[in-house]
């Protein structure tokens, strides 16, 4: 049994270790800053007091929380000699890394659902998507998000770890780990538990969303406006891009835990998703948003 486990991340010379660290840290420090000036601009521009851009804090506040869960303990591994992590702290991490992403799944298609009601039921939008009615499904992304995966999660940690306690990863990911206890004794009760759960929660957010965009790029090619077309086409596509982006590399990954995806392949989905998704974000959701580059000026400038 083992107490401990190594992190082998992305195993190069000492150099280049240090030049990934210096990339990486970066991109930790810019993702923490573009999300958080659009928490900042959302918080005060009252303009933006809208159902559509409260999500779009909230969302951005767990790009924040997402980051936090896998990318500081890589950075520290960048620079140790032993890059373990005690069998605690990796279950940990197992656990709010997969409940952020579970969360992120539901934010992803709560958002959806209000440029649905905004653009093809828009005379009962206000009625609907109340103020209490938004914040009750914030509520619910996140209490849900946090509870889906706990089962698999608990069923995780009573699984018989043995040598090799070597990790192929820069996180402890449900692949490694199912693959590490697979090679102690059989465990199909389990792959087949959380592929089930990841494919659930992957496919039924997925096609909700696509169903969504799709009967809502049908009303936007009905506006008679041109600028309506324009403004309304603008806002679906930059969430679109966040849902292909996201959804793409998720899927590679977890559709199928523990099924002997290709040796070292899964850290860079992996490392797309957790790390680059959450960068690419801010820039996705405001350079084609008016109002967003208006007040992010305004949070920025202080003018």
């Amino acid at each position: 049994m083992v107490s401990d486990f190594i992190l082998l991340g992305f195993p190069c010379r000492w150099e280049i270790e240090i030049f990934l660290f210096s990339i990486f840290f970066t991109t930790y420090i810019l993702t923490l800053l573009g999300n958080m000036a659009i928490v900042c601009a959302v918080r005060w521009d009252h303009r933006l007091h809208t159902p559509m851009y409260i999500l779009l804090a909230n969302f951005s506040f767990l790009e924040i929380c997402y980051v936090n869960s896998d990318v500081p303990n890589m950075l520290v591994n960048f620079l140790s000699r032993t890059k373990s992590i005690s069998f605690t702290q990796c279950l940990l991490q197992l656990y709010f890394f997969f409940s952020l992403g579970t969360t992120e799944c539901l934010f992803l298609s709560i958002m959806a659902y209000d440029r649905f009601l905004a653009i093809c039921r828009p005379l009962y939008y206000s009625t609907i998507m109340t103020t209490k009615f938004c914040s009750s499904l914030v509520i619910f992304c996140w209490v849900y998000g946090f509870l889906w995966f706990l089962i698999p999660v608990i069923f995780v940690t009573q699984l018989p770890f043995c040598d090799p306690n070597v990790i192929d990863d820069f996180l402890c990911d449900l692949g490694p780990l199912l693959a590490l206890a697979s090679a102690c004794v059989p465990i199909p009760g389990t792959v087949l538990l959380c592929g089930t759960m990841s494919s659930l929660l992957i496919f039924a957010t997925f096609f909700y969303i696509i169903g969504s965009y799709t009967l809502v790029l049908r009303a936007v090619i009905q506006v008679p406006s041109a600028a309506g077309r324009k403004k309304a086409f603008s806002t679906c596509s930059s969430h679109l891009a966040v849902v292909f982006l996201f959804y793409g590399s998720v899927m590679i990954t977890y559709v199928s835990p523990g099924s002997g995806q290709a040796e070292g392949m899964q850290k860079f989905t992996t490392l797309f998703y957790s790390v680059l998704t959450p960068f690419f974000n801010p820039m996705i959701y405001s350079l084609r948003n008016k109002e967003m580059k208006d007040a992010l000026k305004k949070v920025l400038g202080g003018s």
